[in-house]
């Protein structure tokens, strides 16, 4: 049986671990509990981490702390200044339009002058399209620049409806693990347009979200060149990876460790095709982990075996940068970390999917292999 809501990574809802399933500590382990608290940071990680990700872990786009550690190889977490590119020429909405939402539902768009999107990623989409002086608040997650100044209304998916329709909007963008149920039934309710976008699993998601964005904002043209502008750019970071006869193993590990939360990722974290395109194997994945994360035990780690470990900053810092993480139990054993080798990304853009995929995807490359391009 399990207790309490699920917890949301990356936009990714996991379900809390049954008291009775939780690893008992002893002198050689940490504590490893997953709880409802955590601090105000992401976004986007859904039942996979974008998404073991709700109302509890904000996974926003700190980078990390003066006294964390820095990422083996000099490597930097921060991307692109933290700062959105929109497309050069603004669009006009061309509206009403009518479109199919992800939850099955017709929603018919006349207007698109408040928008209120509710996830750093769909936030990062309309304000890519050139209609971000239309966003009248944000979800916790949106940490780039443009959007920081905006009311906050949504914490890692867990909506205040009244917040929502104190600011009157013209259409709500959702994901598909936004919540509580009742309060976007309230929403609804009081008869505003509500857009689900399905779920953003790996790259060849990037341009399916952008052009669902972009039709219920009746700026469909946009939405191709945007498209294009992403895919074009991720290829381009792709011809750059070097060729190699090994490829690395990379495990993905989500912490807080302020709220002594370790997991790893496996199949459907989120993480897979990032790392595929960044010419590395998925090390939890590949090593036959089924969830989409899983606590944290020596016995995992052994058999994961990651020549390098993937973290979001914010996480990294919680746990006391590398010095931190390698002091976590069986970590300091893999070949990761004896080399000390880790490659850290800012939480509100590792698993987004959206237009600076491109930029986080460089910033992979980039620390994974450092002098070796």
């Amino acid at each position: 049986m399990f207790f309490g809501r699920p917890f949301v990574v990356a936009g990714r809802a996991v379900p809390r671990v049954p008291d009775g399933a939780r690893p008992r500590p002893h002198r050689a382990q940490l504590p490893i509990r997953l709880t409802e608290r955590n601090d105000t940071t992401v976004g986007r990680m859904r039942v996979r981490v974008v998404g073991v990700l709700l109302a509890v872990f904000v996974v926003g786009g700190c980078a990390s702390g003066e006294g964390a550690s820095e990422p083996a190889g000099g490597g930097k977490a921060r991307v692109a200044a933290d700062r959105v590119e929109p497309l050069t020429d603004t669009p006009e909405p061309r509206l009403p339009v009518t479109v199919r939402s992800a939850d099955g539902h017709d929603v018919t768009v006349k207007d698109a002058e408040r928008i209120v999107p509710l996830s750093g990623s769909l936030s990062e989409i309309v304000f890519t399209l050139g209609l971000g002086d239309r966003v009248v608040a944000r979800d916790i997650t949106a940490t780039f620049a443009q959007a920081e100044k905006l009311p906050v209304v949504t914490r890692n998916h867990d909506v205040s409806a009244e917040s929502v329709l104190s600011l009157k909007p013209d259409l709500v963008l959702a994901e598909a693990t936004t919540g509580p149920a009742e309060a976007m039934g309230q929403i609804r309710d009081a008869g505003i347009p509500v857009l689900v976008v399905d779920p953003a699993q790996g790259l060849d998601d990037v341009g399916p979200r952008i052009e669902a964005v972009a039709r219920a904002l009746g700026v469909p043209a946009a939405g191709k060149e945007l498209t294009k502008r992403s895919q074009d750019r991720i290829a381009a970071v792709r011809e750059d990876v070097p060729e190699k006869t090994d490829e690395p193993r990379v495990a993905f590990l989500y912490l807080r460790g302020s709220a002594s939360v370790y997991l790893i990722g496996g199949k459907g974290s989120g993480a897979t095709s990032l790392l595929e395109a960044a010419g590395a194997v998925d090390a939890g994945a590949e090593s036959g982990l089924k969830k989409d994360f899983t606590a944290i035990t020596t016995e995992a780690l052994a058999q994961a075996a990651p020549d390098a470990i993937l973290v979001m900053s914010k996480g990294l810092e919680s746990v006391g940068g590398i010095d931190g993480l390698v002091r976590i139990p069986g970590v300091a054993q893999t070949p990761a970390g004896m080399d000390r080798r880790v490659v850290s990304v800012e939480d509100g853009v590792l698993l987004n999917y959206g237009p600076r995929t491109d930029a986080v995807l460089k910033s992979i490359v980039g620390q994974l292999y450092g002098d070796e391009k």
